[in-house]
């Protein structure tokens, strides 16, 4: 006899939790197409030559962070923009550039390098406010994958030796600068002339450089060298110390400026003096050429400030792909008279 199987009663399913309600197919297929071109982009990025490929925004080309001295004074003014010129030029980098308040504020150069680690740039171009005291700031960028590169004043041997690092200088000569410009006073002047004597700030490398170069001239010159102070490259304070020494030192026939904006506050202090003295300085800036021309000024140095940079940042691009620079790439320094302006 055949026999017929019913089945079980299939029990009601129990209730299923609440939840979000179920993606469409279209926004499932939109998500899809979002994450198969972020893994194309991200594939194309680990193609490059590291990084700064990965960046969003911009468009794969390394930053260089230029952090300069004061952009009050002029000759950091051409610097700057020598550096955006030859970025542009250049076109195959993001440049950002900064400067700080005053020649001394190394607090602002602080501030400016962490500034560059935190929109992770690729490398770093400074010219220090301090050879020493920017070494460990400097350090801490490095660690963090920036490339270093010192330019303008060379930060200190045994401060970069202490750190462990090893950075390559981008810069003049300047104890050979500043011989060429005291050679031109010493010559004007002649053998016994009193002179006085501005130095930079004593801090940095180029300021200990310019005094041993003005120093050199000096005594070849058979000068007479009755004060030297420190007027930490700014034109008041050069002012205020000039004036000063034409007080007490009367028969002052001359001034070594360290750079040209303390000149410029030695002229003023001498103008208003009425006094007979001749000036020779360092920087060639715009601002101080009339006074070349007229031989009030009888030199001035020119270390061509925007082909500075310009180095600096070709040198910072070499480090980015690889080809690491080392050493000094030393730059051109060229005494400036009255007879080269016409």
């Amino acid at each position: 006899m055949k026999r017929t199987t019913v089945p079980a009663p299939v029990p009601s399913p129990a209730p299923l939790p609440s939840r979000a309600p179920v993606p469409s197919r279209a926004l499932l297929s939109s998500l899809a197409l979002v994450l198969g071109a972020a893994t194309v982009l991200t594939a194309c990025g680990q193609e490059g030559d590291g990084a700064a490929a990965d960046k969003p925004g911009d468009g794969g080309r390394p930053t260089v962070c230029l952090v300069m001295k004061s952009l009050g004074n002029e000759y950091f003014q051409v610097m700057q923009k020598g550096a955006e010129k030859h970025a542009k030029e250049r076109g195959d980098l993001d440049l950002k550039t900064s400067g700080i308040q005053n020649e001394t504020d190394i607090d602002g150069q602080v501030a400016a390098i962490n500034k560059c680690v935190t929109q992770q740039a690729d490398a770093l171009v400074i010219a220090p406010a301090d050879s020493r005291a920017l070494v460990a700031p400097l350090k801490r960028a490095e660690k963090q994958g920036l490339k270093v590169i010192n330019i303008d004043v060379k930060l200190d041997d045994g401060a970069l030796k202490s750190n462990d690092m090893k950075v390559p200088f981008v810069g003049p000569d300047n104890k050979a600068g500043a011989r060429l410009s005291g050679d031109v006073l010493a010559k004007k002047l002649g053998k016994g002339a009193s002179v006085v004597l501005l130095e930079g700030s004593p801090g940095a490398d180029n300021a200990r450089d310019r005094t041993a170069g003005f120093r050199a001239s000096v005594k070849a010159g058979g000068l007479k060298l009755v004060d030297s102070k420190t007027a930490h490259w700014e034109t008041d304070e050069a002012y205020n110390i000039v004036s000063n020494m034409l007080t007490s030192h009367p028969g002052i026939k001359g001034v070594l400026a360290s750079n040209d904006s303390m000149a410029l506050g030695a002229l003023k202090a001498i103008d208003a003096k009425k006094a007979d003295v001749k000036v020779a300085s360092f920087d060639n800036i715009e601002a101080i050429r009339p006074y070349v021309q007229k031989g009030r000024v009888v030199a001035t140095v020119d270390q061509y400030a925007a082909k500075q940079a310009a180095d600096g940042i070709d040198q910072a691009m070499k480090a980015v792909k690889g080809d690491e620079p080392t050493g000094w790439v030393k730059t051109d320094v060229k005494v400036v008279t009255a007879d080269d302006l016409g």
